[in-house]
């Protein structure tokens, strides 16, 4: 469950920034999440929720945004969302293939008191 360390990086994260800026709670995060990362949200709640307690993001409402794996083929030039992993370009058939999007794992922003 790679989840856990995850969960861990982005409380520190959280906490880092909350302590930045003199915040007393956090009342959510919102987390962009790339499908390549191929991370489970619920388990990512789970495990933030179980390693915030105690902290000032005890209780934090995890919002996550899941960015779709987009393509961009280097051939000629079409942009696809990639299925089941398939990184061929459905125009040209080419595997010179850019990944465009869905690789993010960050914290976008938090709402803190």
């Amino acid at each position: 469950m790679h989840e856990m360390s995850i969960a861990q990086g982005i409380l520190d994260i959280v906490l880092k920034t909350a302590a930045e800026h003199n915040a007393v709670k956090v009342g959510c995060v919102k987390l962009l999440i790339g499908q390549m990362t191929q991370v489970e949200p619920e388990s990512l709640k789970f495990g933030f929720a179980a390693l915030s307690v105690g902290t000032i993001a005890d209780g934090a409402v995890i919002d996550i945004t899941i960015t779709p794996l987009i393509g961009e083929c280097s051939s000629c030039g079409q942009q696809f969302t990639v299925e089941k992993f398939s990184f061929l370009c459905p125009l040209c058939h080419s595997a010179n293939i850019v990944v465009v999007s869905g690789r993010e794992l960050a914290v976008d922003y938090l709402e803190v008191e």
